[in-house]
């Protein structure tokens, strides 16, 4: 909808600026790069002084390199035009920016050993993918665990979460989808969430085991990279 119809539809319907913002919105999420249902977590990962993620299918978006992403989003998205890839290619790289932050967040995440030997991508992305998550969790003092691909059942088995806590609010649950997301604030909810982060962290190989076995992997697949060269 162009801003003057929002506008005028505003007026006559007694919206108070509700189209208006909309289209404000719409402005926003194809100058980031990211979808309307997310334009709200890049802010809110800043304002946060500790985040802790689970994804059973992928690194987190703030774990990624650009040419694992880019490849994911060619995988999965098929169809999408090479010029809308690369503008989600920028604005996944640009949550990034937080790491070089000195304020930045503490971070923790687990993943599944899946995510770490099974992804659909050239073993060269791969291993610089692995290289990076290991150079980036040693360089800012972070944690990634895994869940051992043995583990039949865990907490939190269907569909990733990101917990954020912060100095002067209450903390909130970031959950999505392949096609939407939400931010969960009822503090029932939130407090069962944490609840099962923390079984799942209790489930999750230790700190360095995580890194030795992604350590392991990279090395794996930086020689099926060479010996294809």
């Amino acid at each position: 909808m162009p801003l003057d119809l929002a506008r005028h539809a505003d007026q006559r319907l007694g919206t108070d600026g509700f189209f208006e913002r909309r289209c404000e919105d719409v402005a926003k999420a194809r100058n980031t790069g990211h979808p309307m249902y997310f334009l709200e977590v890049p802010e809110l990962e800043k304002q946060a002084t500790s985040l802790e993620e689970w994804h059973p299918d992928i690194f987190p978006g703030l774990l990624q390199t650009e040419e694992y992403f880019r490849g994911l989003a060619r995988y999965m998205g098929p169809l999408t035009p090479p010029e809308k890839v690369e503008e989600r290619v920028r604005g996944r790289m640009a949550r990034a920016e937080l790491w070089r932050r000195a304020d930045r967040p503490t971070y923790w995440g687990i993943v599944t050993e899946e995510v770490v030997r099974g992804a659909p991508l050239p073993p060269a992305v791969m291993a610089a993918q692995l290289e990076h998550v290991v150079d980036l969790m040693r360089a800012t003092k972070s944690i990634l665990q895994i869940i051992p691909g043995t583990t039949l059942w865990h907490p939190l088995k269907h569909g990733m979460a990101k917990i954020m806590t912060f100095a002067d609010a209450p903390p909130l649950v970031w959950s999505e989808s392949d096609f939407d997301g939400r931010i969960i604030d009822y503090p029932p909810r939130v407090t069962e969430y944490r609840r099962r982060y923390d079984l799942l962290r209790a489930t999750a190989l230790p700190p360095d085991a995580s890194i030795a076995l992604i350590e392991e992997a990279a090395r794996t697949y930086r020689h099926e990279a060479e010996q294809g060269d």
